[in-house]
């Protein structure tokens, strides 16, 4: 008896969180994109339209005007702009480390996938943000975990003569 009260009483707490979780809803956006189109957005469907390859991307960084406000700012899932930026994503804006991400044993992804997380950069070199790249497996442009850093980085340095300084990314698209 005492082992069907204490499954009954785990029954119901797992409901009620449940039923907590369920009633936040989806995250709190910590900015708002300008009506027009920006130029880091125009640079994201531009990469999405070359590269195939890809099943996402997405420009992450503090918008002008802010401190200490990290979000994703332009990329291929327009309902997540906006989005506050997870520990990781910060990680790679304030540290300029790169994560790769092979996405071992995540059988909750509805489509397989190898992640990098690479450090946007400016002309100039500096960086100034985190571009995030989901590529699908397997790849026709990359095997290894070292194939898919050498083809985010190339990607991202290609990028880096179309961003004349991080503000320009926040300037309407021509």
């Amino acid at each position: 008896m005492k082992f069907i009260r204490s499954m009954l009483a785990a029954a119901l707490y797992l409901a009620y969180a449940s039923a907590l979780w369920a009633a936040e809803g989806p995250k709190n956006k910590n900015w708002t994109p300008p009506a027009e189109k920006i130029h880091a957005q125009a640079l994201a469907d531009e990469i999405m339209s070359k590269h195939p390859e890809l099943i996402s991307v997405t420009f992450h960084g503090v918008p002008p005007g802010f401190d200490n406000v990290y979000t994703m700012f332009a990329g291929s899932f327009p309902d997540r702009i906006g989005n506050p930026d997870d520990p990781d994503d910060v990680d790679v804006i304030t540290k300029g480390i790169t994560i790769v991400d092979p996405r071992w044993h995540r059988v909750n992804d509805a489509v397989k996938k190898f992640v990098m997380m690479v450090p946007l950069r400016d002309a100039a070199g500096e960086n100034v943000g985190l571009l995030v790249l989901a590529y699908r497996t397997p790849s026709p442009v990359a095997k290894t975990e070292t194939e898919f850093f050498a083809a985010a980085s190339a990607l991202r340095d290609d990028l880096k003569q179309r961003i004349p300084s991080y503000s320009d990314l926040f300037k309407p698209a021509r």
